[in-house]
C-alpha cells in the first residue's frame, strides 16, 4: 500500500478499490461514509467518473491512510486551497469595493478558474 505524497500513475479506480481492501468495505458502506449514491461509487470504482474535490475531500476524511493528495492526484483533480474566516473577510471587503460591473466580472473570472480545476 502506497500512503505517502509522491505522484504515481495509479488510477483513482485502482486507489478506491485498494481504499476498499484496506478498510474492509464495500460500495455500499464507502457511498454511505462519504453521503453518495452506491452507484456513484461504482462508476468511480469502474473508472467511467472520477469524484469531484468535495468527494475526495469527504473520502480522505472518512478513511485517513488515504490522503487528499493522493486521491486527487489518482484522480486528476487539483484541489481547492483551505479558506481561512480571515481571508473571507478580506475578500469580501475587496468585493465590496468595486462597482456592480467589477462584481459581475471579477465572478465570472473566478467561476472560470474554478471550473479549470474540474
Amino acid at each position: 500500500m502506497q500512503t505517502d505524497e509522491s505522484p504515481t500513475s495509479e488510477t483513482f479506480a485502482q486507489v478506491l478499490a485498494e481504499l476498499m481492501t484496506e478498510y474492509k468495505v464495500n460500495g455500499s458502506e464507502v457511498a454511505r461514509a462519504i453521503g453518495v449514491s452506491v452507484s456513484t461509487v461504482n462508476t468511480w470504482l469502474h473508472g467511467k467518473r472520477t469524484p469531484r474535490p468535495d468527494a475526495i475531500r469527504q473520502l480522505a476524511g472518512a478513511f485517513p491512510k488515504y490522503t487528499e493528495t493522493r486521491l486527487a492526484t489518482a484522480a486528476d483533480r487539483r484541489m481547492p486551497g483551505p479558506l481561512s474566516t480571515d481571508a473571507k473577510e478580506r475578500l469580501l471587503e475587496v468585493f465590496e469595493g468595486l462597482t456592480a460591473e467589477q462584481q459581475e466580472m471579477l465572478e465570472i473570472q473566478a467561476r472560470a478558474l474554478r471550473d479549470s480545476n474540474r
